[in-house]
């Protein structure tokens, strides 16, 4: 097996669990999947520039071979990006839920299990 493959292999399976958690009902894991597929662009965009072992990434007279360092560049860059992307949808998702009362992507509390009230209501004092 080529490293080609296997990377690509790897990018298939991060794309393929990416879009399933996607398409899930729940908020949390379409933030999982979302997380997921931004990992598999990352690889890829890392993996567009050539793959090489064991040559530096920057140059210099004394080297005749190097590796790219634009896509390495665009990982960092992507990285950062994903993370404050995926930390504005967990904000999101928290809000949602603490508003809606569900955590379902729609807002349907019926399907989710959980009670139409939320948040729940003080126990009511029995009068005697």
């Amino acid at each position: 097996m080529t490293l080609e493959f296997l990377v690509a292999s790897a990018i298939g399976v991060l794309v393929a669990g990416g879009i399933y958690l996607a398409l899930r009902g729940r908020t949390f894991q379409v933030v999982l999947g979302l997380t997921l597929f931004s990992y598999a662009v990352n690889l890829f965009l890392f993996a567009s520039g050539r793959l090489v072992v064991n040559r530096p990434p920057i140059w210099s007279k004394t080297v005749t071979e190097y590796a790219d360092p634009l896509p390495q560049a665009l990982v960092l860059t992507a990285i950062v990006i994903t993370f404050g992307m995926t930390a504005f949808a967990v904000v999101l998702a928290l809000r949602s839920f603490l508003e809606t009362g569900s955590d379902q992507v729609d807002g349907d509390a019926c399907e989710s299990g959980l009670n139409d009230s939320f948040p729940p209501e003080p126990a009511a004092e029995a009068t005697q």
